[in-house]
């Protein structure tokens, strides 16, 4: 049965169609609308055809398969997506994270519930030049404005473009007409284009989670341009902010010519997208109640007992460049040698899992955090204290949530990111009467929404350590206030708003590009037609286009022929009433 995170209201109740339940009560926000928007069972009957939602395939580049009890990977992508599979039968695909060779010559497929897991295997090759090379060292940085850092190969370049061909080949067997596709991430920029060139006129949409950059500095990146076309091959394009989408508009204008047609929408020869911004959210709802239940797990217990009267500040990143861990122990080093009474009466726990170790710029950033943790730690540190705890061991949510909840300040502070969930996770995680203070990058996504944050500018040391002081003296009221002025855009903007939000504009709008392909290919059929009818066969009706009628009792040509262009493509909503038939 399918699952339908909302549901579908009547007259202000909630019910759910024939075939789809309703898995939990709406929210009051959520309560008047349906998955898609509307306010009626009706109209969204018209707008599918029927009560059948379409089939929802996530591409990906790795895929998080549930365990023995259903459980998949506790983070990021796996969480949000969780989401979008409850309101859909779904399909997803990716790399299995293994390495194989030679790799299956088929792809593995595994049933769990109502989605189906399609894993492909890579060669190592595949892997070096595809994952490490392309995507790692060249995109992630540029991405993330390090042009310095970003190491272009051509060879990396084929190979990231070999297995983007690869998945597209394995994919488009699977894929039926009336499905859904969306696209995650930057390892599959080319995807679309290569299931176009199979054939495929299925909506496709791309979700890009890490910053896009302005176009100068995406222009430094051999290849983007080729990257950008790829772009227009998808209906729908969603980035985190307006920012990440002013940029990426931009560059579609100045590197293709792109022409803007209705709002959000751009168009680039014969092809047509739709760029805008859904900034992804969390389960609030859920994350606030794992954090109030404050299990005292072995963790939790020796973290309490440590810190004794001292207050916690806390940082949870992955270690990357990108998250500015090595200038954040600065500017706290900065807090410490500025406010000397505060040594001794604060820790800070600074959790970083280890990530790409194989990446030689992720090798170099390791020992540099050492170098600095070491030095500081050394210098200021005193028998019974250590100014900085460090950790590299990767720890479920749970855990994270209690510890976010013992937290008195939270250091955010990445040079930039395209959303940062832990900034959310740990508002959502306090206390409503005694909540703790985030600290906030500008260029951190989060920072258009949570703007109750101390907003800060990571390069700067000095605003960084006084922000750390200003969060360690606030008083209780303004903590509140606030977190209060937080909490309500999060509980707004959840994980489940942002996969609905997402898949509603996929599914209720095709593209400029498909529809002017369709009246395109009609105009086309028509001129052809009538260069083969004889004369007496053709007739104009009111003033329109001439079309071909039947001949002395024949029937006009039907289907497509070698030399036709491509039937138009199926709406979702013919689809789903010859499903229905």
């Amino acid at each position: 049965m399918r699952r339908s995170t909302y549901g579908f209201c009547q007259g202000g109740a909630v019910t759910a169609p024939a075939g789809i339940a309703v898995t939990r009560r709406p929210s009051e926000r959520a309560r008047s609308i349906c998955l898609w928007g509307h306010r009626c069972f009706t109209l969204c009957k018209e707008r599918l055809g029927s009560t059948s939602l379409p089939r929802l395939v996530v591409v990906s580049n790795r895929v998080s398969l549930p365990d023995a009890v259903g459980k998949g990977t506790a983070g990021g992508l796996a969480v949000a997506l969780r989401e979008a599979f409850h309101a859909y039968q779904g399909l997803w695909f990716g790399w299995s994270g293994k390495v194989a060779a030679p790799p299956a010559s088929q792809p593995r497929i595994v049933d769990k519930g109502n989605v189906q897991y399609v894993l492909m295997d890579l060669t190592s090759l595949d892997r070096q030049e595809y994952y490490n090379g392309f995507a790692n060292r060249a995109l992630w940085p540029t991405m993330h404005y390090r042009v310095g850092l970003s190491d272009f190969s051509r060879t990396d370049y084929a190979g990231y473009l070999r297995v983007n061909r690869a998945f597209a080949m394995a994919l488009a067997k699977l894929v039926s007409p009336s499905d859904l596709v969306w696209v995650h991430d930057y390892h599959l920029i080319p995807l679309a284009a290569e299931l176009r060139a199979l054939g495929l006129t299925n909506r496709i949409g791309y979700f890009h989670h890490i910053p896009w950059p302005a176009p100068e500095v995406l222009g430094t990146l051999p290849g983007s341009t080729d990257l950008l076309r790829a772009i227009m091959d998808f209906d729908l394009v969603g980035v985190q902010t307006e920012r990440d989408a002013d940029n990426l508009q931009r560059g579609l204008m100045q590197e293709l010519g792109a022409t803007p047609q209705k709002v959000d929408v751009l168009d680039a020869g014969r092809k047509s997208t739709r760029v805008r911004s859904f900034p992804i959210g969390i389960d609030v709802t859920n994350f606030q109640l794992v954090a109030s239940r404050l299990r005292l797990s072995r963790i939790v217990s020796q973290t309490i007992a440590a810190l004794g009267s001292r207050k916690l500040i806390i940082g949870v990143d992955r270690l990357d460049y990108s998250k500015g861990i090595r200038e954040r122990m600065e500017a706290y080093e900065r807090f410490l040698v500025n406010n000397p009474d505060q040594q001794g009466r604060v820790t800070y726990l600074q959790i970083a899992p280890t990530s790409r170790g194989e990446v030689p710029e992720y090798e170099t950033l390791s020992r540099a955090v050492n170098e600095t943790l070491g030095r500081i730690n050394g210098s200021l540190g005193e028998p019974g204290w250590v100014p900085i705890q460090y950790v590299t061991s990767a720890y479920p949510r749970s855990l994270l949530a209690a510890l976010y909840r013992l937290a008195h300040v939270a250091l955010v502070t990445p040079m930039r990111d395209g959303m940062n969930l832990v900034a959310k996770e740990y508002v959502a995680a306090q206390n409503p009467t005694d909540p703790g203070v985030l600290i906030l990058s500008k260029f951190a996504g989060a920072a258009q929404q949570l703007t109750g944050a101390l907003i800060v500018n990571p390069n700067d040391k000095l605003e960084v350590a006084e922000a750390i002081r200003d969060a360690l003296q606030m008083s209780r009221q303004e903590r509140v206030t606030r977190w209060q002025s937080m909490i309500g855009p999060l509980r707004d903007h959840d994980v489940s708003w942002w996969a609905a939000a997402f898949l509603r504009e996929l599914a209720a709008h095709q593209s400029e590009a498909s529809r002017q392909k369709s009246l395109t290919s009609d105009r086309l059929r028509v001129v052809q037609a009538e260069k083969r009818a004889p004369p007496q066969g053709r007739k104009r009706i009111a003033g329109q286009t001439e079309m071909l009628l039947p001949v002395e009792g024949k029937q006009a040509p039907r289907g497509k022929r070698q030399h036709d262009p491509d039937p138009p493509q199926p709406s979702v909503a013919k689809i789903a009433r010859n499903r229905s038939s």
